[in-house]
């Protein structure tokens, strides 16, 4: 690494929990080709929600197949 690198990596070290997520999420930001738009990134955030209701047995899955039977249902 070189010597800012190190030196950012030292004080990010300092910060609290909460900031440190903030700022790997800053950074992964920076990395992404095309920005998120608001509303990707508000899919983003829905997806989270529910993939962990998911995993505390909040919320059960349907099948695919039920969701397109009902889907073709509601265009037809």
């Amino acid at each position: 690494m070189t010597d800012t690198v190190s030196e950012l990596a030292k004080r990010g070290r300092e910060l609290s929990p909460d900031d440190r997520n903030r700022l790997v999420d800053l950074l992964l930001e920076s990395l992404a080709v095309t920005p998120l738009t608001d509303v990707e990134a508000a899919w983003e955030v829905e997806i989270e929600r529910r993939l962990a209701a998911y995993d505390r047995g909040e919320m059960q899955a349907i099948d695919a197949e039920e969701v397109f039977a009902k889907a073709r249902q509601i265009a037809a």
